[in-house]
């Protein structure tokens, strides 16, 4: 996840137009483009796409609809999106599957977070499942203890409001493992504490 120094996913006033928020887009520079990215960011970009069994994301990550599916989307990444393997998201909103090229298909849980991940779970084997965001997402599954390796990417930016990535979250039971630092963000790869 990148999150700002204080603590937010995506800045404040999150719409279509802006689905990262006013200035959310400085939290990803490290990864969509920024010429002063280094070989840590490419590293960090390497941990962020390596291969998973299945995934969990939230609505919001999926796409700017709310509410009941009244017009057609299938996500911001195109007709291939980079996750190559099934997709749980969450949604209060039934919708069928959607199959996309090079393997990945949206499906979409109404049931919550305990749903989807034993889904995706049940899917993945023991390519391991990973938790995509949003922000929502990533707390409920903190909240549910089903995180094993948590990588942060802490951008040098200061949003002052926005969605808190820990808002509820009382224990952060994670250690620091790896740490890698360019101008655009320092990356830092936490294990759970057994």
């Amino acid at each position: 996840m990148s999150i700002s120094l204080d603590g937010f996913a995506a800045g404040p006033d999150q719409s279509r137009d802006d689905p990262l928020g006013k200035r959310g887009k400085e939290l990803h520079g490290w990864h969509i483009g920024d010429p002063r990215a280094t070989e840590a960011d490419k590293q960090a970009v390497e941990w962020l796409m390596r291969p998973r069994g299945a995934y969990v994301m939230g609505r919001n990550m999926y796409g700017p609809i709310r509410g009941d599916w009244d017009e057609e989307w299938s996500g911001w990444w195109g007709p291939e999106p980079p996750y190559h393997a099934p997709v749980f998201v969450l949604t209060h909103h039934a919708h069928d599957p959607i199959e996309m090229e090079g393997g990945t298909t949206f499906h979409f849980v109404t049931g919550g977070f305990d749903e989807a991940y034993a889904a995706a779970r049940e899917t993945a084997g023991d390519k391991g499942v990973d938790i995509a965001g949003g922000a929502s997402t990533v707390r409920q599954a903190l909240k549910a203890g089903v995180i094993d390796e948590f990588a942060l990417d802490i951008a040098p930016v200061v949003l002052g409001s926005g969605e808190s990535l820990f808002e509820g979250i009382g224990s952060f039971d994670f250690e620091p493992v790896e740490v890698l630092h360019s101008p655009l963000s320092t990356h830092i790869r936490y294990r759970r504490v057994r």
